[in-house]
């Protein structure tokens, strides 16, 4: 009975002829948990009668009542827009905003309309968001700041055992979506990184407490949510439906609109926000806590586009999922590599799983994946998935082409993060002399590096060789026969221990991969 109320009532809602102002059209927005209608000049938000249990909007009463926050709480950025509440009546001949004798069955709030080509997302889109921008943006949050009194119950919220009440609800919503929109070893990575942050960094969320960085916030500071004008500045739509979701760290607030520049590919403008951001607020301590909340806002958004793509019938799944995705993905760079981009590298001995790991790992970084195998056939014009001829061994294995092969890997991974957060590179690297080379160029490129060393014991290697035999896809020309020469001509990589993991491959790929995530998620806590 309910569903269909609602479905009247947004019918009506979507009818111009409904509002004493009769607008030329209305046009409707609906997200997870509201419906919004543009009846220009004006706007009328009303709230979905559900209980997601992190918000509870189940009866008239609560929607009111939330509708009152929303009101005041908005009022104190953007006073101009959010007008009053506005009650909807229902007689025997259907909805009203006049009372005529009916009952009150649903409250709206009304806003003032926002002249479309002035949010942050459009003027992003065009190219026009520069340093102007976003200092004037930065300028705006810091009066408000500023204007926030930090109370003992709003500080208690920067305490890790309070933060994880938010981050543990999470992990445990999204659940249902491993294996959908995000992977288990992502899923697991994040949690780890995530619980293993809280432990490591307690002191510094206590010195935020002291420093009276928690205030009660926006909570919900994205792109769509900014409106600039060479003459106006607006931030609206903040959170009103959960305290704690407001109570928070100026740095959380603030990663959110970061992680969202780094989402359309704009982490130059993210990098800029913070450090202008804790320059003005004089918060050096906002850039050590800054990619721990970017992972956690990311997370969030993959988990609501998650839900969106089962709740919502306007647009189609699959949108909803492939942005959900991409926001988890992005929550796993942040959780395994922070915000600066990497060269991740994947070495071992012959057949330990190299070329395996390193695609999954590009699968789940969302990052290019360069093969030394594969470079090396493509720069003699073989084919990839055919053996090379005995023939042309000692040319294509000489030490000049070796040579050329490891530089034009380099060289690729390093043009990838000119334009990439990453790059995964897998080669054997088994000399000393083209590790040099690795550190040499990284070093040359200002470029961050890691180094995985795959590990399997010699009886697994000698088993996967064999049974490259009767494979359709191998690229790699090692086999069993080639395995003794090219064992005894592996140089371990001793010499790397700053930059060095090794992991045992013995496992299943996926176990592999986790690990290593795990182990890239614990060095992120250094």
């Amino acid at each position: 009975m309910q569903d269909r109320q609602s479905r009247e009532l947004v019918d009506f809602l979507k009818s111009p002829a409904s509002y004493p102002h009769r607008p030329g059209e209305v046009r409707s927005m609906e997200t997870h948990i509201s419906w919004v209608f543009i009846a220009s000049p004006l706007v009328f938000k009303i709230k979905k009668p559900l209980n997601l249990g992190f918000l509870d909007f189940s009866t008239l009463e609560k929607r009111h009542h939330f509708c009152q926050r929303e009101l005041e709480l908005n009022q104190r950025l953007a006073p101009e827009i959010y007008l009053d509440i506005t009650p909807i009546y229902k007689t025997a001949s259907g909805f009203s905003f006049e009372a005529s004798g009916g009952a009150i069955v649903e409250y709206a709030l009304k806003m003032k309309e926002l002249p479309c080509g002035w949010f942050l997302n459009e003027l992003l889109a065009k190219n026009l968001v520069g340093e102007k921008e976003i200092n004037r943006v930065i300028a705006r949050l810091h009066r408000f700041y500023e204007s926030e009194t930090p109370t003992p119950e709003i500080q208690e919220w920067g305490t890790p055992e309070k933060l994880k009440i938010s981050t543990d609800e999470n992990f445990t919503q999204a659940e249902p979506f491993v294996g959908k929109t995000i992977s288990p070893a992502a899923f697991e990575a994040i949690r780890h990184f995530t619980n293993s942050f809280y432990a490591a960094k307690e002191k510094l969320f206590l010195e935020r407490i002291q420093q009276h960085r928690i205030r009660d916030c926006h909570g919900d500071l994205h792109l769509d949510h900014i409106h600039i004008t060479p003459e106006t500045l607006s931030i609206f739509d903040c959170i009103e439906f959960n305290d704690r979701f407001r109570f928070i760290d100026i740095a959380n607030d603030v990663a959110f609109l970061a992680m969202d520049f780094d989402f359309e590919g704009r982490s130059d403008l993210a990098n800029l926000l913070l450090h202008n951001a804790a320059r003005e607020f004089q918060d050096s301590g906002m850039l050590k806590v800054s990619d721990f909340y970017k992972c956690y806002r990311a997370f969030v958004r993959g988990k609501v586009q998650s839900i969106q793509g089962l709740s919502m019938k306007t647009t189609t799944p699959e949108e909803h999922a492939n942005q959900a995705a991409r926001y988890f993905r992005l929550a796993l760079r942040y959780a395994v590599t922070g915000s600066e981009p990497l060269m991740l590298v994947i070495t071992g001995r012959v057949a330990t799983g190299k070329t395996s790991v390193a695609l999954q790992l590009g699968t789940e970084l969302e990052w290019p994946v360069f093969s030394s195998d594969q470079i090396r056939k493509t720069m003699a014009g073989l084919p990839l998935t055919e053996r090379t001829p005995l023939k042309r061994h000692d040319e294509i294995y000489s030490e000049q082409t070796t040579e050329r092969t490891y530089r034009k890997l380099l060289e690729q991974g390093l043009a990838a993060l000119q334009s990439q957060s990453g790059a995964v590179l897998d080669a054997t690297f088994s000399s000393r002399a083209h590790r040099e080379l690795l550190r040499d160029e990284c070093s040359k490129a200002n470029a961050r590096w890691e180094i995985v060393e795959l590990d399997v014991d010699l009886a697994t290697i000698r088993a996967r060789l064999k049974a490259r035999d009767k494979s359709a896809d191998e690229i790699s020309d090692a086999r069993l026969e080639d395995f003794e020469k090219l064992n005894a001509a592996y140089e371990p990589s001793t010499e790397l221990l700053d930059n060095l993991m090794k992991v045992s491959a013995n496992d299943s790929v996926s176990e592999t991969v986790k690990t290593i995530l795990f182990q890239l998620a614990e060095r992120q806590l250094r």
